[in-house]
């Protein structure tokens, strides 16, 4: 039951977060210090009724700003522009096709589409435009006055406290150039920047993360391979280990005997090929040699072949036995 659920929860979008308990807080306070301020300025110089709409729009923009402050949808231009630019769209729909039924859809088609062309795409800026046409007259009265009263004022706002807020957090600091990045992200050996650029290109499809932050997470992640690599000294009786190579270079190789060393020599292991390339051969070799081939043990799991601890690796092998 609970193996259903959870893939369920995965066909909706449900997915693993690996932020910290004091990251989510953070960015809970930070939007709270926005949205104060926003609602301070714009009740200072608006009527009320109209800073209860602009605020609605503005609180989208603040979960993007401080839950994910790097993203690319986050950053200034595309927060600034994407305000402003879909405003001036549901201004000049709502002026064209006043009351017409059909006027909110196209205000936030056409918002979507001049943030595409303009590379601002920020998803409360459609909220912005639905928010002029819908709004009522006390709105449409101020005509493209709203373009800089509220919005510009609140985007503002908003950066403002952005950038003084996550300045507080090294790993924060907003916008993202200023991120803290000691080393510049290289990609794994044989993999090239061109060829990742190349691969989103194949998609088609707008990925909210920056280009940069995608090439560290590869670098991060092949440095944690590398320090998670076998020493000889784990090589285990049973266990079983994965070279990690792509296509018809994978394979696993299970341990299936480790023999006394002999005075002078190296220690040997014994493994049968249990998936991949050459599957159902067996071989013998040094043990150095097999972990050096080894780039991390594994065991099996119902979606396949999971990275694991040597010890896990053995005694999965054991239970499956």
């Amino acid at each position: 039951m609970a193996t259903y659920l959870l893939r369920l929860l995965r066909a909706l979008g449900w997915r693993e977060d690996a932020t910290s308990h004091a990251e989510k807080l953070i960015s809970a306070l930070g939007a709270f210090c926005a949205l104060g301020a926003v609602w301070v300025v714009t009740h200072w110089v608006m009527p009320a009724e109209a800073a209860l709409w602009v605020v609605a729009s503005t609180g989208a923009s603040a979960v993007l700003l401080f839950a994910v402050p790097h993203g690319p949808l986050s950053q200034p231009w595309a927060v600034f522009g994407g305000q402003l630019i879909s405003a001036f769209v549901g201004i000049s729909c709502q002026q064209l096709l006043a009351d017409h039924p059909l006027t909110p859809a196209l205000a936030v088609a056409l918002a979507i589409l001049a943030m595409h062309y303009a590379r601002c795409i920020h998803p409360p800026g459609g909220a912005t435009a639905l928010t002029y046409v819908l709004a009522g007259p006390g709105i449409h009265a101020l005509g493209y006055q709203f373009l800089l009263t509220p919005v510009l004022l609140n985007v503002g706002v908003i950066l403002l406290v952005a950038v003084l807020f996550n300045s507080l957090f090294p790993w924060r600091r907003y916008p993202a150039a200023l991120a803290r990045q000691p080393l510049r992200p290289t990609p794994p050996p044989g993999l090239a920047p061109e060829d990742i650029h190349h691969a989103l290109r194949q998609m088609d499809s707008y990925i909210d993360i920056r280009f940069d932050d995608l090439l560290e997470i590869m670098q991060l992640a092949h440095q944690h391979a590398a320090q998670q690599r076998p020493h000889a000294t784990a090589i285990l009786l049973g266990a079983c280990y994965s070279n990690g190579q792509p296509g018809a270079q994978w394979s696993i190789r299970q341990v299936t005997g480790l023999p006394p060393k002999p005075p002078g020599r190296s220690a040997q292991a014994v493994y049968r090929v249990i998936a991949g390339n050459d599957v159902g051969g067996f071989g013998s070799c040094r043990v150095t040699e097999l972990a050096a081939w080894a780039q991390f043990a594994v065991r099996p799991s119902e979606h396949g072949w999971q990275r694991c601890s040597p010890e896990e690796s053995r005694l999965a092998a054991r239970l499956s036995e």
